[in-house]
């Protein structure tokens, strides 16, 4: 789902936390996205800001370490833990899959929900702490593969959280510490697997995550969707830019960079992530948490979505209800679309689900004003 990436595009050297606000300091209003206007800690959305995220040091919290068993091929596996998610990934037709968590039990048929792969089909699977899972495939389909993945109940793991609570222009959000992204799973034989590259934002696509809703454990679920993302489907790392739970939460997504700023470089280049296959850099993805397909997101969760996308559309100069050409930098490909638009606007899905797609109209002109 990634673009190739072009070299003179790769990250400059970070600024220093408190170097980066001081430098911005001589930025006029209006002007290029900034840390200081950008990633503040205590901040309105006039651009009051006081200190950076980094300024009140940090403190240990600790998460379940995600626990993982692979396996190839259809056949019976068992699993040393029960499994928060099977992750699924296949060579050929991309529906009638299909999974079972118990012997004889009912077939639950798989979709991609909002991930998809070239070649072959691919599901993210809730297993309700099953122990057992057997797979079918479409005739003819290869290289079966999937992932047990335990989210909850691993051993405790470490992570240095901000003390403070970090805010993108007054906007709260958690970090990846702090709902413990393990960043050895950005690695893949000692090497960074997706290395960051970084282009001008041109565009904002909202997704659904296809998972639960009313889920007891947000964090949980982001660690589950890292796992399969990173590891099952090769991407390296977590494909959205940002995530939103149902009470408004927001979870910063893809590695960014060391600096206070989430999803861009110092530059106000935004990093290229893996949400909208062919159509990812300078593109930013924000995913609900929850499926929105027959309901709509919560109060909570939409509001967040809307101050996130104003904060982000008024320092970058975007309009989120112009009509725009989005030109892929990397290969030239064009898609005539809305600035803020949906997964389904570039690609045949049903993401970000009907309800949420009759929405965005009103997100459009509520992040507008």
């Amino acid at each position: 789902m990634s673009e190739p990436p072009t070299p003179s595009h790769r990250r400059k050297p970070s600024l220093s936390r408190r170097g980066a606000i001081g430098a911005a300091g001589a930025v006029a209003a209006g002007a290029a996205l900034t840390p200081v206007v950008f990633a503040a800690n205590e901040s309105d959305e006039a651009g009051n800001s006081s200190t950076d995220s980094g300024s009140s040091g940090t403190k240990t919290e600790k998460f379940p370490a995600t626990r993982t068993e692979a396996a190839t091929g259809t056949d019976r596996t068992t699993t040393a833990f029960a499994a928060s998610y099977v992750g699924l990934r296949w060579t050929g037709a991309q529906d009638g899959a299909g999974i079972r968590f118990t012997d004889g039990g009912a077939w639950q048929g798989v979709t991609g929900g909002c991930a998809t792969v070239d070649g072959g089909g691919t599901a993210l699977v809730v297993a309700g702490n099953a122990t057992t899972y057997e797979l079918k495939v479409p005739d003819g389909a290869s290289d079966v593969r999937s992932l047990a993945i335990d989210t909850t109940d691993g051993p405790d793991r470490a992570f240095h959280v901000p003390s403070e609570p970090t805010r993108v222009r007054g906007v709260p959000y958690l970090p990846r510490p702090a709902w413990g992204a393990d960043e050895s799973k950005r690695y893949k034989d000692g090497k960074v697997n997706s290395p960051e590259v970084y282009y001008p934002l041109q565009s904002i696509t909202v997704h659904h995550t296809d998972t639960p809703n009313d889920d007891p454990d947000p964090a949980a679920t982001v660690r589950g969707i890292y796992e399969y993302h990173a590891v099952t489907l090769d991407w390296g790392d977590i494909g959205y830019h940002f995530l939103i739970d149902e009470a408004g939460t927001i979870y910063e997504g893809r590695y960014s960079g060391d600096d206070v700023i989430p999803a861009f470089d110092p530059d106000g280049n935004v990093v290229t992530a893996f949400h909208t296959g062919g159509y990812n850099s300078g593109n930013l993805g924000i995913a609900f948490l929850g499926t929105l397909t027959d309901r709509p997101p919560t109060d909570a969760a939409k509001a967040a979505l809307i101050r996130l996308i104003k904060v982000i559309s008024r320092f970058k100069g975007l309009d989120p209800q112009a009509k725009i050409t989005y030109t892929n930098p990397v290969n030239g490909v064009t898609k005539d679309v809305t600035t803020v638009g949906g997964h389904r606007d570039y690609l045949q899905t049903e993401c970000p689900g009907q309800t949420m797609y009759d929405l965005l109209d009103e997100v459009r002109a509520a992040a507008a004003r």
